[in-house]
């Protein structure tokens, strides 16, 4: 029997032929399982989940009145963010066909066929099951209750109903998206207090500006997968409208912490910085805007995001430091 006969009775019938100078059966195996593994990761979108985690420890951080405790601060970091990479999972099996249609989502595994839509839906149920039992059993019932609303939110009321049916998709859909500080804050407290609501409002005024830029700037991607996004129903004049208008409001938002007393002058200089960069791409985009803007303010927004919250907890740590030493 011929040694390629030999390899399609062991199901090894395309797997290359072990010359000299090729890669062996063995480097053929890990380098296939090396592509699995990464094709599960990126199911779990491991950027944006990275920024889910940073506010969710951010919102841990600013609801402690001293040093957090690190198992409180490790479990609720790692249950919330398998419950964020979950609902990541099913966002990329629900949308295969869209993100197959559009250059921005092209290469994600589900839509290459890299991942079956099974083992997509198996790997999100793994990462939901673990996520419960390390918030339910280590952190405590009100997170995992919490963490599951959004996810339900998310991966099934935004992507599975809203993204496909409304241009305001992003404005709703946006509520889950700025649930993890309050994650956060209830890891650490059990409860939701204003505070939290605060900095849930911070994110969800910083979503459409944030998410809309990006889609003007891949306005032609989402009309061929007919996503009724804001610039492809109501063009883009009126989308760069939208977005001065949200990020008014958010700059009016982000001054909330420091109107309440719960934040301090350093924080806000610190937002003042960030929020007059933030609002001179919108008023750029609006008024002179250039080819990039549009996805030059979306990168700015990230930078943004993380500095008005790391910007909350250089003040909290201050005030925290100066009370120790007063």
């Amino acid at each position: 029997m011929r040694q390629d006969e030999e390899r399609s009775l062991a199901g090894e019938a395309d797997l290359p032929i072990a010359d000299v100078g090729a890669p062996g059966v063995a480097e053929w195996r890990w380098a296939s399982i090396w592509r699995q593994i990464q094709a599960y990761y990126a199911l779990t979108k491991p950027r944006v989940v990275a920024l889910i985690l940073f506010t969710a420890i951010v919102g841990m951080l600013l609801a402690t009145p001293g040093i957090i405790a690190i198992g409180t601060l490790l479990l609720g970091t790692i249950g919330i963010g398998l419950g964020a990479a979950s609902a990541a999972a099913v966002n990329h099996v629900i949308d295969q066909h869209m993100d197959a249609k559009m250059s921005r989502t092209a290469w994600r595994p589900i839509a290459t066929g890299g991942l079956g839509t099974f083992q997509g839906l198996g790997f999100a149920a793994l990462l939901a099951v673990l996520s419960m039992i390390v918030l339910v059993e280590w952190v405590n019932v009100e997170t995992a209750v919490l963490t599951l609303s959004a996810m339900i939110g998310y991966a099934i009321i935004y992507t599975g109903f809203l993204k496909r049916t409304t241009p305001q998709n992003i404005v709703w859909g946006g509520a889950a998206g700025a649930v993890p500080p309050v994650l956060g804050w209830c890891a650490v407290t059990g409860h939701v207090s204003y505070e939290s609501i605060v900095l849930f409002s911070i994110i969800f005024f910083w979503t459409p500006p944030h998410f809309w830029a990006l889609a003007l700037h891949y306005k032609d991607d989402y009309a061929k997968a007919k996503i009724p996004m804001l610039p492809v129903t109501h063009g883009e004049a009126h989308t760069r409208t939208q977005i001065l208008v949200y990020t008014v409001i958010l700059v009016l938002v982000t001054i909330l912490p420091f109107a309440m007393g719960n934040a301090g002058w350093v924080y806000l200089v610190g937002a003042s910085v960030f929020n007059a960069g933030f609002l001179g791409y919108a008023i750029k985009l609006k008024f002179r805007r250039k080819e990039n803007t549009a996805i030059r303010m979306f990168a700015y927004s990230i930078v943004y995001l993380m500095g008005i919250f790391s910007a909350l907890l250089i003040d909290h740590y201050l005030t925290i430091l100066r009370g120790v030493l007063a």
